[in-house]
């Protein structure tokens, strides 16, 4: 067994890395959740070859992975695609994960018994609570493999409530695991409720401010070296969640809220930035999945008791908590099909976030918190199986799956330019005046700027004859104008880059 604390720490973490990216390529390839292969190296590594069981370096290595992790998200997120769903996905993330906890605490107080175990009812409703949030990033990591899209406004709900309800998660577990906890249990009800209101306020409140506080920085501190603008933001984002903690709010929701105001703010260097945390992320995510799969003892997870307990309520949170608690939240909401919300029921995925929260019961010395943990992973791993491999397929079998049009031209703008860059497709309305790009009339202060015929790319001049599913990339400084002449020539489609 190799002591990676030791000498070895760099060969053996380049090793598990190499072997990550190269199951995350297995996983692109059959759309399977990278997120079970990332745990399956981890599992696999620390069967024979490495030791490893530090709890407070997990602890420690989730908490600034799930950080950085909440800011990307909340940073890739548009407010102006969540806008129609801001409702129900904030319904979701908060009435939603209250549901799902009581509903599973429920049937874990009432199934322990059948199986020789004694859970107290606060203790299976912890148990729950660290499963009641969703992991869609694994989601969208299938959607993307398969150019799968999806209709009534689902992916942006589903990136709202997986971006927003590990904070409501959080709080739970943390109020739980003092209310057990020796030295918190004269915690009373009241006091709880008002802990989390005050934990929610002020963790909203000092999101949005440190994340202006940072596009404020940033736009007027014009550092001559453009690298030092990601170090800058990486350490308003460890700001934004030890500050909210040090002012009794939650670190979480405050760098999920902090991701979405820098994301939509004009922004210097917004490109570069949103290309470096894309990358990090994935990093952070690599290696939060394989600590945790290292950190479990693979022995204790085929305990009669874990693999019964654990399977019971991996198929019950499939096939019924998850379902009743979105049914009930999105039932005031009438816009969404029936197939959809069986659609948002079925993909809400666990991931690494529950197994994270898992570690707090251990931390604080918690009755059975071993079992817990033992549990959340086995239950886990269920729901990656079970749901992960079959996202894409439900979204096929429900009707609510479309075939994503890919970019033909990767280009970016920059962030001081006015002008909007476009792409469009050739159709037949567009030739019915005649078939050259001086037939087509266009705004003024427009410009086609390339072809993309069959894959081959050139610039075009008036008289170039246009063909049926052309590419055009077309910059212009009359948005309006042109949106105007798209619709004139029965355009629907556009696709807006840079």
């Amino acid at each position: 067994m190799i002591d990676i604390t030791g000498e070895n720490f760099v060969l053996v973490g380049a090793m598990l890395l190499f072997v990550a990216v190269v199951a995350g390529k297995v996983a692109y390839r059959f759309g399977t959740p990278a997120l079970l292969l990332f745990l399956g190296v981890g599992i696999l590594f620390g069967l024979d070859f490495i030791s490893y069981r530090s709890m407070e370096m997990t602890q420690f290595v989730g908490m600034i992975a799930l950080c950085i992790i909440l800011f990307s998200g909340g940073m890739d997120t548009k407010f102006s695609e969540i806008r129609s769903v801001i409702g129900p996905g904030v319904v979701l993330a908060t009435l939603g994960v209250g549901m799902t906890a009581l509903i599973l605490a429920g049937f874990v107080w009432l199934v322990a018994p059948w199986l020789g175990l004694e859970l107290s009812f606060p203790l299976a409703l912890l148990l729950a609570a660290t499963m009641s949030s969703t992991d869609s990033a694994s989601v969208f990591s299938i959607l993307r493999s398969k150019k799968q899209g999806l209709r009534q406004h689902l992916r942006p709900l589903l990136e709202l409530e997986s971006g927003s309800n590990d904070p409501m998660a959080y709080m739970l577990t943390i109020l739980l695991v003092g209310v057990l906890s020796h030295s918190a249990g004269r915690t009373g009800i009241g006091i709880t409720v008002v802990m989390f209101v005050v934990q929610m306020v002020v963790g909203a409140l000092s999101g949005y401010l440190v994340g202006r506080l940072a596009v404020w920085t940033i736009n007027r501190i014009n550092l001559a070296n453009r690298s030092l603008y990601a170090v800058l933001l990486l350490a308003f984002i460890f700001f934004s969640f030890a500050f909210t903690e040090l002012v009794s709010g939650n670190g979480y929701l405050a760098v999920y809220l902090s991701g979405l105001v820098v994301g939509n703010r004009p922004l210097t260097q917004k490109q570069p930035l949103t290309v470096f945390f894309d990358g990090f992320t994935w990093l952070m995510q690599i290696v939060m999945f394989l600590t945790l799969g290292l950190f479990v003892n693979s022995d204790e997870l085929i305990r009669p008791e874990v693999l019964a307990l654990g399977g019971l309520i991996g198929v019950f949170l499939i096939l019924v908590a998850r379902p009743v608690s979105v049914l009930a939240c999105l039932a005031p909401f009438r816009k969404f099909s029936a197939k959809a919300r069986i659609y948002v029921s079925w993909v809400g995925l666990r991931g690494a976030v529950p197994i994270l929260f898992a570690l707090y019961p251990l931390r604080a010395g918690i009755p059975q918190a071993e079992l817990l943990f033992n549990v959340v992973f086995l239950s886990t791993i269920i729901s990656l199986v079970v749901q992960g491999t079959t996202v894409s397929g439900m979204a096929n079998l429900l009707g609510l799956a479309f075939e994503e049009r890919e970019s033909a031209f990767d280009v970016n703008m920059h962030e001081d330019m006015k002008s909007v860059l476009t792409e469009v497709e050739v159709n037949e309305s567009m030739l019915e005046e005649g078939r050259t790009l001086s037939d087509i009339e266009l705004p003024e202060n427009t410009l086609v700027m390339m072809v993309c015929r069959e894959g081959e790319y050139f610039v075009p001049r008036g008289k170039t004859e246009l063909l049926l599913g052309d590419k055009l990339l077309v910059i212009s400084d009359r948005s309006d104008e042109l949106e105007m002449t798209y619709k004139d020539l029965g355009i629907d489609e556009v696709m807006k880059l840079g």
